[in-house]
């Protein structure tokens, strides 16, 4: 080694100043070149032993570490010799591939799924299963990969307007126009039929929405569309957008269907203000001939009533009751009039008080004729 060199040319040169100078051709060469002379040092080959010694274990340490042994150089590393690390020895690469593969399957093989979520696992692309909330171990990518969706969430699509911002118009049973504005609030009941059969599944239930909402509105009249089975129409139309989602399965279960306005086209408001107007008007006359024809039903089962009472009696005593009701007539067709009547037994003569009754009569008229003479 170089400081070798430098202990032996140190040596000679103690040894040149103690005993004699050696002719400087005999001398080796220093690799640094030629500089001035150095003084002698007592102790200065101890010190360099000791370093060389440092330098020693230090080598060996290593050579421990990475699997070198003694090489031509003394020494280990990553000279490329027998005591280093070979670069172009393959064992450094199978190394590294097995960590970055040992890397690889710890990140890629653990997935973890939330309470309102559920994961679906593929295998090269194909369905395997279903797993629900909770750590999952699966196949590193690209072999296994998850899918995760939150089945607990309710999706709202609003179906207010159709496309370019105008009127969603929907032609009635009784030919009228109505303009609707409703929404669907719907969520994934099936995860794997949700991913593999419907390709864009919020576009497919706007759709049928639609066609669904559009059958029930073409078979109601514009008079229940707009208020009175508004709430029955919407459930038919949930209905009927399930079943149909249902065949094309979906894995979608349809929560509701929420209709949020149902007015006239904004052309024939004016008009249908009016209809509804007059119609609100013929209701209310409909109601007031109800009432009055409840009231006169009422007196005629009351009357009917009186006359099976009368009836009942005159079956137990016809004379009498016949002979009470002509009276009971003729107390009220007379009892205007100034009439006396005696009802008198056969074969007896009745006294009638003519004298008393023309007293009676005499007071009427002076205060009849009281008045025609104050107006004289």
């Amino acid at each position: 080694m170089p400081w070798q060199n430098n202990e032996t040319d140190d040596g000679n040169a103690g040894g040149a100043s103690g005993g004699g100078a050696e002719p400087q051709a005999n001398r080796p060469s220093n690799p640094w070149g030629e500089g001035p002379p150095r003084k002698p040092m007592g102790n200065r080959g101890q010190g360099r032993g000791e370093f060389d010694d440092l330098i020693r274990r230090s080598q060996e340490k290593l050579k421990t570490q990475f699997g070198g042994g003694n090489g031509p150089r003394g020494g280990g590393g990553f000279g490329g010799g027998p005591g280093g690390i070979d670069l172009n020895d393959g064992r450094w690469l199978l190394w590294a591939g097995g960590a970055i593969v040992a890397a690889w399957i710890a990140l890629g093989s653990f997935y973890r799924v939330d309470a309102q979520e559920r994961g679906v696992v593929q295998r090269f692309g194909a369905y395997v299963e279903t797993t629900g909330p909770g750590l999952h171990f699966k196949l590193p990518w690209p072999i296994d990969s998850v899918e995760l969706r939150k089945v607990e969430q309710i999706n709202v699509i609003d179906i207010s307007s159709s496309e370019g911002g105008a009127e969603n118009l929907m032609l009635t049973g009784d030919q009228n126009l109505i303009n609707l504005a409703y929404a669907v609030r719907w969520k994934i009941r099936n995860p794997e039929d949700f991913l593999y059969e419907l390709q864009d599944p919020e576009k497919t239930v706007r759709e049928v929405a639609e066609s669904a909402m559009r059958a029930e509105i073409a078979r109601a009249n514009l008079t229940a569309a707009l208020g009175p089975q508004r709430a029955q129409i919407a459930d038919r139309v949930r209905d009927r957008i399930q079943e149909l989602l249902d065949s094309y399965k979906s894995g979608i279960d349809v929560r509701g269907v929420d209709i949020k306005q149902a007015d006239p086209p904004a052309a024939v408001d004016g008009a249908f203000k009016d209809v509804s107007a007059a119609q609100q008007d013929a209701q209310q006359y409909l109601n007031r001939a109800r009432t009055y024809a409840q009231a006169l039903l009422a007196r005629a089962q009351g009357d009917a009533a009186a006359f099976d009472a009368v009836y009942a009696q005159y079956r137990l005593a016809p004379e009498v009751t016949r002979k009470r009701m002509y009276l009971e007539t003729m107390e009220k067709v007379l009892s205007k009039v100034d009439k006396t009547i005696i009802d008198a037994p056969q074969g007896v003569t009745p006294y009638l008080p003519l004298p008393e009754v023309r007293r009676r009569a005499v007071p009427a008229a002076p205060a009849e004729a009281a008045p025609a003479a104050a107006q004289r």
